[in-house]
């Protein structure tokens, strides 16, 4: 008799809850749908003549190959949790209460803090911008940055909350 094979796609009772297999199908197709995404912007990037246009793609990219690692992660994440218990998942769970809590703290505020100033220094930088914002890729990179140091504040802010 053969050992019953367990993957992400088994209805049985020992294989993933539905739930676990619902998402982690969601989270594979999400993955592929950022591959075919990630080659229509090389293409256009590629055969754009507007060398604006193809530095803000080639931005674009560069996120998009960040989310489909992410996804790509979450995914795999999931079928070790599903499947393994968890012992090898690419995407912690949270440990901050195994971690030395004051330390996790500390440099969270510090880092937090560090973020605060860029967010005001970069809110500044943007005002003086003003004259060239439609002329020029500047502005429209500085608010980018902006967007990220927002990201930033809700990671370290999500730490905060949950050390």
């Amino acid at each position: 008799m053969g050992e019953i094979m367990i993957d992400m796609k088994n209805e049985s009772s020992a294989g993933p809850s539905p739930w676990e297999r619902d998402l982690y199908a969601h989270l594979s197709e999400h993955a592929d749908a950022e591959r075919g995404l990630l080659e229509q912007y090389s293409t256009v990037a590629k055969e754009t003549p507007s060398k604006a246009f193809q530095y803000l793609v080639n931005l674009l990219i560069e996120e998009e190959i960040r989310h489909h690692k992410i996804f790509s992660e979450l995914a795999e994440s999931l079928k070790d949790e599903a499947l393994a218990g968890g012992r090898n998942a690419i995407i912690p769970t949270l440990d901050f209460d195994r971690a030395n809590h004051d330390a996790v703290l500390d440099a969270t505020q510090r880092l937090l803090a560090n973020e605060q100033k860029d967010a005001r220094d970069l809110k500044g930088l943007r005002r003086s911008l003003r004259d060239v914002k439609d002329t020029s890729l500047w502005s429209l990179l500085v608010e980018l940055m902006e967007r990220d140091t927002q990201k930033h504040i809700a990671i370290l802010t999500f730490v905060r909350k949950h050390a």
